[in-house]
């Protein structure tokens, strides 16, 4: 009896330890990935230049390359509605700190950008001891096509919603005599907000992926819901872009197509459960 106890006590201990020991890994992890993120951070907040005049105050400009697009395209359909000449915000700094404050902000906010990739990585890192050797290679898979969609989604953000939203917000007027001047800080949380939304929505095939392999959802179910999410996806859309119908289906097209190759993805996720419980 008493050596039963022992026993006990022993792998008590032992599982003890084991969570310890997750918890120093985890740890590791976490703290390799903050190093990254502020390494980059360091960089963004050393090139100014770049991140601000090059990047983030770009779209606030008529000589953006996405409006140099739409001018062409507007030549190719005959619509001159398309050719924005004219735009040029006036973005104002109201608090004393508050130029300092964007720097150390976006700077953040850009090494984070850059060093998504590594931290996608150390989370893999992370749980990979706990999967089998099957889902190992497809989580190698899995890891890399989440990195390029949160990068997608955020180029096309960038490139094409933000300077949208830019361009009806910043020069929306109720009456000739108000005159627009939008504060730094206004400007900095639309054109985040907007470009992140839009990276975390584009991931929505990977968690298709985890939720179809873990039960929660079939093809069947999807398809069959499909006339819901049109509405859902929609409703999305008009949430994260200015209220014209233009700037929503820009923002809708993508993403019902990416519910069609999560369609995709959950039945071929679904088709290899089947096969392996042999159903």
């Amino acid at each position: 009896m008493e050596q039963q106890s022992t026993k006990t006590k022993g792998e008590s201990e032992e599982k003890v330890m084991s969570f310890w020991d997750h918890l120093e890994e985890l740890r590791g992890h976490i703290f390799r990935s903050l190093i990254a993120i502020v390494i980059l951070a360091v960089l963004a907040f050393m090139n100014r230049h770049v991140i601000f005049d090059m990047i983030i105050l770009a779209p606030s400009s008529s000589k953006f390359i996405t409006y140099t697009w739409l001018c062409e395209l507007g030549r190719l359909v005959h619509s001159s509605s398309l050719c924005i000449t004219d735009m040029h915000l006036k973005i104002i700094n109201i608090k004393m700190s508050g130029q300092f404050l964007t720097h150390m902000y976006i700077s953040a906010v850009a090494g984070f950008i850059l060093a998504f990739p590594y931290v996608l990585w150390e989370v893999w890192r992370f749980v990979q001891p706990a999967l089998h050797q099957n889902e190992k290679k497809y989580s190698r898979g899995g890891l890399l096509i989440s990195t390029l969609l949160f990068l997608v989604g955020i180029l096309f953000s960038y490139f094409f919603i933000v300077p949208v939203t830019v361009n009806f917000l910043g020069t929306y007027s109720v009456s000739g005599d108000v005159v627009n001047q939008i504060s730094l800080n206004s400007y900095i949380n639309t054109v985040v907000s907007v470009t992140f939304a839009v990276g975390i929505v584009f991931e929505l095939p990977i968690l298709v992926y985890f939720l179809t392999r873990i039960g929660v959802v079939t093809p069947d179910f999807m398809k069959k819901n499909r006339k819901y999410m049109v509405v859902v996806l929609l409703t999305v859309s008009a949430i994260i872009t200015p209220p014209d119908m233009f700037s929503q289906m820009m923002v809708f097209i993508p993403l019902w197509g990416l519910y069609e190759v999560s369609i995709l993805v959950s039945k071929r996720v679904y088709k290899k459960q089947q096969e392996e419980t042999g159903l």
